[in-house]
């Protein structure tokens, strides 16, 4: 992992030089992962940035908290770690300042940032220090490099695929009435832990990758199961009750991210429901028959709108996103995205219909593109699914 990262930074910067960028900061968390090999546990939520410096033509340069720094050491390719301090002279915005002056000079009239994902904090300190100075985007630049993914990469994807297949399968078998959905979101927590458990070793970088299946559980259940994104709550199941599982925020593996979906009913379903369900399930594998090189994305979109079309639904969701060490990269599968689909990118794909206050259809996979179509990275049924009790 730490030898692709170090080539992805070298191929970066033989960008960088082609289109006479001196300088470039990193400071998104899957941007320094993608090129740097580690990923940080405070963040910018505790105050706390951490920061890739990459020159054209120098070795890059990690600033980070002090108190991460030996991790921060222990994980990364990258030699030179600065480390910063809460008070004194060793501030961040000290060290962000000297590098940017070692590299541009006391006047930079540019400074390439990642002007979508930067924190705040970091871009008050661009504003306040370098008012005079341009600040353009890096992030398309190192967008179009994630958008292929390698061997390597998608081996991890196939893993966190595995992973969420455990997830999964532990949600639906907790399915019964009188079960509780913060029950369910457990037994996930515990299938995916140990699933991902199996993949690691206690040597070397892996050490440091937690097994850990976290985030709140997406789970929408009875009447609630129209309401996307509700989280996992005290309440019981009842008989006929739907229930969908969302794991895009948790189906992850060495900071790779899938999305994953399915919907179950409990007992029974209703003609309404299962009318519904099958035209999510028609509208995704519409899209996904779909897929295959020299495609636009948009296209991608256009085959599962027109399923919702004939089936009398409308939606306004997207069909899918670009997925990766980020949760949302590009391209994304949608209406007006005409980016041609080539072989290495991965997608999110779904089938969704919201109905609001009364039910929903939803499924959710990952795929890959290859030469020919697309391979599943995800693996549960794709049919309506009710349990037995």
């Amino acid at each position: 992992m730490l030898d692709e990262a170090r080539q992805r930074t070298h191929d970066l910067q033989t960008r960088m030089r082609d289109e006479s960028i001196p300088l470039a900061i990193f400071t998104d968390e899957s941007s320094i992962a993608y090129l740097a090999g580690f990923w940080g546990y405070l963040g910018i939520e505790f105050g706390r940035p951490t920061m890739l410096v990459v020159p054209a033509d120098a070795p890059p340069t990690i600033i980070t908290p002090l108190m991460e720094s030996e991790m921060v050491s222990a994980m990364t390719w990258v030699e030179s770690i600065v480390s910063w301090e809460d008070s004194g002279q060793r501030s961040w915005h000290r060290l962000l300042g000297a590098e940017i002056h070692k590299y541009l000079g006391d006047h930079p009239t540019a400074i390439w940032i990642e002007k979508p994902y930067i924190p705040a904090l970091v871009r008050n300190y661009f504003d306040e220090t370098f008012s005079q100075t341009a600040l353009p985007d890096i992030s398309p630049i190192l967008g179009a490099m994630r958008m292929i993914k390698s061997p390597l990469e998608i081996e991890v994807m196939r893993q966190a695929g595995h992973i969420a297949g455990a997830m999964m399968t532990a949600a639906h078998d907790s399915l019964r009435a009188g079960a509780h959905e913060y029950e369910s979101a457990l037994a996930v927590i515990d299938a995916g832990t140990r699933a991902a458990a199996g993949f690691l070793t206690a040597s070397g970088w892996e050490r440091f990758v937690s097994p850990m299946i976290h985030n709140l559980q997406i789970l929408q259940s009875g009447r609630d199961s129209s309401m996307v994104h509700r989280r996992a709550s005290v309440k019981a199941y009842d008989r006929n009750d739907p229930v969908y599982f969302c794991f895009c925020n948790m189906a992850q593996f060495k900071q790779y991210k899938l999305g994953f979906d399915r919907m179950f009913h409990i007992g029974a379903i209703s003609p309404a429901a299962s009318a519904v369900q099958q035209a999510a399930i028609d509208a995704q594998q519409a899209a996904i028959a779909a897929i295959r090189p020299g495609v636009a994305a948009e296209d991608i979109a256009a085959a599962a709108n027109d399923i919702y079309q004939q089936r009398g639904y409308e939606t306004g969701y997207r069909t899918g996103r670009s997925i990766g060490v980020a949760y949302l990269e590009a391209p994304e599968l949608k209406a007006g995205d005409k980016t041609i689909l080539q072989p290495g990118m991965t997608f999110a794909v779904d089938g969704g219909i919201s109905i609001d206050g009364e039910l929903a259809g939803r499924i959710g996979d990952s795929i890959v593109v290859t030469e020919t179509g697309c391979d599943y990275l995800t693996h549960y049924r794709r049919e309506i699914m009710v349990t037995e009790s």
